[in-house]
């Protein structure tokens, strides 16, 4: 009894070191994994804030100093007190500073009601026929961002300017192609995987990493028309109609994760009060989930590493006790026949050919003496008659079926390509032979009673379930009698 007392308590602590070892490591595992996507998310998100900044903020700033400084002032302040605007001299300026800034500049006047480009161009603004002047001249914003010229599309940035009193004198702004942009973002796609797109407050989309998406001809994409989008405001139980309507706030898909082609992409949500547009930034993770993965490996090694060694000093422990209780212990020799994995392979794979039957032969008892050590070898005597008896009994019916031993007093056979009628047939010659090895045990004093039962396997069926279903068939078998079809 000491024995097993101090090998249950020896198994309950290496139980509670491994437990403990696993939560500590798994707990250490998980900080780190958080801190590090966490690490790995921010590291992505700064290129593409530079790129916003680089490529529409930074223009719009450009645009707003230029607008005030004294040059701009003095042609567009000039431009409401004469009729005969020195158009050599706003063409110069414009020039110059689409030189010194690598951009297209244009200048819109009140008084003459033309548009002149940086590119030497003019444009007459007539209402109705040029929208965008006559739109956003009377809107409150004091600077907007506008998709036009559609021969060749181009953002716009058009900043307003005033007089002293106040008055509106015309436009001054930025022109950048839509072609850099898209060439721009297609560069920083491939580095860095993410995705643009900005929308305005009606959810038109005005510019956006997809070309497929940005306008052509005057028409725009809406936001709503996106499958995922649409997909999310379900999900989130926003009603789409309700979410564009005039002055509604935008949604907050911010932290949102959505599947696109089966990949899987975090949604970032910038609101660009400027322009008063919004900006929506798609990450996909299964890059950063790979960097993540493969930097914690030596991680999850550790712990297998871990778990693996304390199984070792259990395994060992075990072993050790299992040696000092070996001499109390009645020891029986495994006979050399089939084992029963062949049977249980057949089952569970459902690689039974035709109708096929489980059938359990069980030596319930051995009355002789108590048992010891001289009745081992009787009883061993025993198994191997009856192993024998089988295997050739199995042999004789087909060549499909399988014998397997279970242990000493329990043989399992698989019928395969059979019936009931002759696997019935099959039961009835064995029980004929197992008496026919009672009468024989009977004369050397040795009392022998055996039972026998079957299952026929049904589709579906495994190992585990034509054993449970044997197991009741057995129980009921009274000793000293045998189940009969």
């Amino acid at each position: 009894m000491n024995i097993f007392r101090t090998l249950h308590r020896s198994i309950l602590i290496l139980f509670a070191v491994v437990v403990i070892s696993i939560v500590t490591l798994v707990h250490f595992s998980m900080t780190k994994i958080v801190a590090e996507q966490s690490r790995s998310h921010q590291a992505s998100l700064s290129p593409a804030v530079k790129l916003v900044v680089d490529q529409v903020i930074e223009p719009l700033h450009i645009a707003e100093t230029l607008s005030k400084s004294q040059d701009i002032i003095d042609l567009v302040r000039l431009s409401a007190q004469t009729e005969e605007l020195d158009t050599e001299k706003v063409f110069s300026t414009l020039a110059r500073l689409e030189n010194q800034f690598n951009m297209g500049f244009f200048l819109a006047l009140e008084k003459q009601r033309k548009q002149f480009n940086s590119d030497g161009s003019t444009l007459e603004l007539i209402e109705g026929s040029v929208n965008w002047y006559f739109k956003y001249k009377d809107s409150p914003q004091k600077s907007v961002g506008d998709i036009g010229k559609w021969e060749d599309t181009h953002f716009f940035i058009d900043i307003k300017i005033f007089d002293e009193k106040g008055e509106f004198l015309g436009f001054f702004g930025v022109a950048k192609s839509l072609s850099t942009f898209i060439d721009v973002f297609a560069k920083h796609k491939q580095s860095y995987g993410h995705d643009f797109i900005f929308v305005d407050p009606k959810g038109n989309i005005m510019l956006s990493s997809d070309p497929l998406l940005n306008a052509t001809q005057s028409k725009f994409n809406n936001l709503q028309e996106l499958n995922w989008y649409q997909d999310l405001l379900v999900s989130l139980d926003i009603d789409s109609e309700s979410a564009f309507a005039d002055n509604a706030a935008p949604v907050n898909i911010s932290n949102q994760l959505i599947t696109i082609n089966g990949e899987d992409v975090l949604l970032a949500q910038v609101n660009l009060d400027l322009f008063n547009w919004t900006m929506v930034l798609m990450s996909p993770l299964n890059d950063q989930q790979t960097e993540i993965s493969q930097g914690f490996i030596f991680s999850v090694i550790s712990v297998l590493a871990v778990i693996f060694i304390l199984f070792l000093v259990i395994y060992n422990l075990l072993y050790y006790f299992r040696k000092d209780m070996q001499s109390d212990a009645i020891v029986l020799p495994h006979c050399k026949m089939v084992s029963d994995e062949q049977i249980k392979y057949l089952i569970d794979s459902n690689a039974i050919r035709e109708t096929g039957y489980l059938v359990l032969i069980q030596l319930n008892d051995f009355y002789q003496k108590p048992l010891t050590a001289e009745v081992i070898p009787d009883l061993v005597s025993v198994g191997t008659k009856v192993s024998e008896f089988l295997v050739e009994s199995v042999h004789k019916f087909n060549d499909d079926s399988q014998f397997g031993k279970v242990n000493e007093s329990q043989w399992l056979i698989l019928l395969q390509n059979t019936n009931d009628k002759h696997s019935g047939r099959f039961m009835e010659n064995i029980r004929h032979g197992l008496a026919t090895i009672q009468t024989q045990c009977e004369k050397e004093q040795a009392l022998l009673n055996f039972s026998t039962c079957k299952v026929k396997i049904v589709q579906d069926d495994t190992f585990v379930s034509a054993i449970l279903r044997l197991k009741p068939a057995l129980d009921s078998i009274r000793p000293g009698h045998t189940e009969r079809p």
